[in-house]
C-alpha cells in the first residue's frame, strides 16, 4: 500500500507534467523562402535609397529653411543678421524679394560660389524654374543654399555635409512586406491638364498635376489612390494608411511607379518610403489628399524613423 503522502506527491508531479505538456507550444513554422529575384531587387532598391538619403547633399543634410518675405534680408551666421544661419560665414549676403524675383548680393570677402563660379550680384533661379535653382556653395563646398518657391512664398533652403542629421543617421527599418505587396493596379487617366489641391506640411496648398488615379484590390476590397506626375512619366503616390502614426510615419509615405502601360501599373509597396519631413524639420513635404487615406494597414516599406 502506498503511503498517502507519497501518493499525493506522485499526483502533484503527474499534474505538473500534464500542465507543462499542455502549455508547450509547437515549434514556430519556418518562414517561407522568398524568391531570389525579389530579394535581390528589394536589397538593391534599399541600398540606393539609403545612399541617396545620406549623400552629402541628401535630405539628411538639411540645416535650415528660412522664409524670405518681400523686401531685403541680410543673411549670415552672425547674430547681427535678420536671418541667422546655423552654419556658414558670419556675413553671407543680402536677399531681396520683389515682384516675383529673388536678387542676391553676396557679402564681401566670402568664398561663395554660384553654380561653380565666384559669386556676384544676380537674380537667382528658384527650384521650380525649368533650368533648376541656382546653387550657392560655401564652406569649401560642404554647404549648399538654394531658393525654393512654395505657393506665393520664397524660402532659403540650406544644407551642409556635416549636419548632425546626416553624420548621426540611425538607419532605416522596414515592415516585413513581401512579394504579395507588389500589386498590379488599373490606371484610370484624367483629362489633360487636370490638377488636384495638395497641402504641404507648412500649410501651403498648391494645385498639382493629377494625371489619373490607380485602383487595386487587397483582401477582396477595392482601393483608389489619386496619382501625381513624376518627371520620368511614372506616377507619384502620396498616401496614408492604418499604420500611419502606428509604426509608420504619421504624415504618410510616398511610392513611385514606372509609367502606366495599356491601362495597367505596378505598385510595389515594399518600396514605400518616408518623406523628407520624417528626417528633418526643414523640409516642405506634400501631405496625402483626403481620398488617399487608405483603410488598409500597409505593412510593407519603411517604418517611422527615430523618435517620429
Amino acid at each position: 500500500m502506498v503511503p498517502a503522502r507519497t501518493l499525493t506527491r506522485i499526483l502533484v508531479a503527474t499534474a505538473c507534467l500534464a500542465v507543462a505538456a499542455c502549455n508547450r507550444q509547437p515549434p514556430a513554422p519556418k518562414p517561407k523562402a522568398l524568391p531570389a529575384a525579389y530579394v535581390q531587387a528589394e536589397q538593391a532598391w534599399r541600398a540606393e535609397r539609403l545612399a541617396s538619403l545620406t549623400k552629402p547633399d541628401g535630405w539628411t543634410s538639411l540645416v535650415g529653411l528660412h522664409w524670405l518675405d518681400p523686401g531685403s534680408h541680410y543673411v549670415g551666421s552672425a547674430a547681427s543678421n535678420g536671418i541667422r544661419l546655423a552654419v556658414g560665414p558670419e556675413q553671407f549676403g543680402m536677399f531681396d524679394v520683389r515682384n516675383g524675383h529673388v536678387r542676391f548680393v553676396p557679402a564681401a570677402h566670402t568664398d561663395l560660389t554660384i553654380d561653380g563660379e565666384p559669386a556676384k550680384a544676380t537674380t537667382l533661379r528658384v527650384d521650380d524654374d525649368p533650368a533648376g535653382a541656382n546653387v550657392i556653395n560655401f564652406d569649401g563646398g560642404k554647404g549648399i543654399a538654394t531658393v525654393i518657391h512654395r505657393g506665393d512664398r520664397y524660402a532659403l533652403r540650406v544644407k551642409h555635409a556635416d549636419a548632425p542629421t546626416r553624420t548621426q543617421f540611425k538607419g532605416i527599418t522596414y515592415w516585413p512586406g513581401g512579394p504579395d505587396w507588389i500589386i498590379d493596379a488599373t490606371y484610370v487617366p484624367n483629362p489633360p491638364g487636370q490638377t488636384i489641391d495638395i497641402a504641404n506640411i507648412v500649410g501651403i496648398v498648391e494645385p498639382t498635376p493629377n494625371p489619373g488615379r490607380v485602383e487595386f484590390k487587397r483582401n477582396g476590397n477595392r482601393y483608389t489612390l489619386e496619382a501625381l506626375a513624376n518627371d520620368d512619366g511614372g506616377l507619384f503616390l502620396v498616401f496614408a494608411d492604418r499604420t500611419s502614426g502606428h509604426g509608420s510615419y504619421g504624415a504618410g509615405r510616398f511610392v513611385d511607379t514606372t509609367p502606366p502601360v495599356n491601362g495597367r501599373v505596378r505598385i510595389d509597396f515594399n518600396q514605400a518610403y518616408n518623406p523628407p519631413c520624417a528626417f528633418t524639420p526643414f523640409a516642405t513635404c506634400p501631405l496625402p489628399p483626403p481620398m488617399n487615406r487608405l483603410n488598409l494597414a500597409v505593412q510593407a516599406g519603411e517604418k517611422a524613423y527615430g523618435g517620429h
